[in-house]
């Protein structure tokens, strides 16, 4: 295996252990339905071993990196569809989670893939990633439950 391929069955297995593939849902007059869908991918590490933060976002070559106050780290996070659906979602289809955390990987694809598409902006559409968004990370606590976000039509 190159030092590219080694690098990035790392940032793999790295992502397994302290990546976290996310979809949040916040209430929103400017979107059609009522809510803003964000998703997003982002791994957390403290500030003096930042370096592998530095790695995936030269690597995925999108992204930031900042202070997570919540818990004192540093964390690399991307929320762009499009660098989400052309960069980061290829890498973990080309080097897979090992954990369970595959079959999160695998719902948060879809709903991207939705949203690149622009099937967010059809009521059907928003409906199935709201059902696919229901068991992703499903042991988190959710701001708002699944059941509490229907499709609103703002004027």
């Amino acid at each position: 295996m190159d030092e590219d391929s080694n690098v990035r069955v790392y940032l793999s297995g790295y992502a397994d252990g302290e990546g976290c593939f996310c979809v949040t849902f916040n209430r929103s007059k400017r979107h059609k339905f009522g809510w803003e869908i964000r998703p997003s991918f982002s791994v957390s590490q403290n500030g003096d071993r930042s370096e592998v933060l530095v790695i995936y976002q030269t690597l995925f070559g999108c992204g930031t990196i900042r202070p997570d106050r919540s818990d004192r780290t540093l964390k690399f996070e991307t929320r762009s569809v499009s660098d989400l659906a052309t960069k980061v979602i290829p890498h973990f289809e080309r080097y897979p989670l090992r954990s369970s955390k595959q079959n999160d990987f695998e719902r948060f694809a879809a709903i991207v893939q939705l949203m690149q598409r622009g099937a967010h902006l059809t009521q059907d559409g928003f409906a199935e990633i709201v059902r696919l968004s229901a068991a992703l990370n499903a042991s988190s606590k959710k701001r708002f439950e699944r059941t509490a976000i229907t499709p609103e039509m703002n004027a």
